[in-house]
């Protein structure tokens, strides 16, 4: 087995190395993000932003300083955000695709359904719905039918089976 088995070398998709490179990097920004020593940096720019404001007269310079800063991390943060998001979610719906073409009887039209419109989406949400509801209706007539026949083999049993008298 190759030593740098990961699951895209198992696709065999070529990739840019500049591709392959942001993509590692936007996962790496990610994850540490969403760490808590990430919010604690955070929150201690913000503290010494704070306390330096009476050695700086709370000039605009001052100000500008942190509307500078958070401005530009909020504005990369939201193309890695929107990255990692984007690479998450095709990566499930890689994985649901899988599993509908996996599966016996499942309806194969699903396994794209993301490449459908929003009107072609709600049309397939109402067919889905009116499968649903035909189905509790059934489920539903079952349950009604259920204590009638099971009352009925109860009698069924009772007539079949021999009396016993006791004195």
């Amino acid at each position: 087995m190759n030593s740098k088995s990961t699951p895209h070398a198992a696709v065999n998709i070529k990739s840019s190395a500049l591709t392959r490179r942001f993509s590692e990097f936007a996962r790496a920004i990610s994850l540490w993000s969403g760490n808590p020593v990430a919010i604690r940096l955070a929150v201690v720019v913000v503290l010494v932003w704070v306390l330096t404001g009476p050695l700086f007269n709370y000039s605009d310079t001052w100000q500008l300083v942190i509307n500078t800063g958070t401005t530009i991390v909020t504005f990369l943060m939201v193309f890695l955000i929107q990255n990692t998001q984007n690479r998450d979610t095709l990566a499930i719906q890689l994985k649901l695709s899988e599993l509908v073409l996996a599966m016996k009887g499942a309806a194969n039209k699903f396994a794209s359904i993301e490449d459908l419109t929003d009107e072609e989406l709600e049309q397939l949400h109402e067919e889905c719905r009116d499968r649903v509801e035909m189905t509790l209706k059934h489920m539903k007539s079952r349950k009604d039918v259920a204590p009638n026949l099971a009352q009925m083999n109860t009698d069924r049993d009772q007539a079949k089976s021999p009396v016993r008298m006791t004195s």
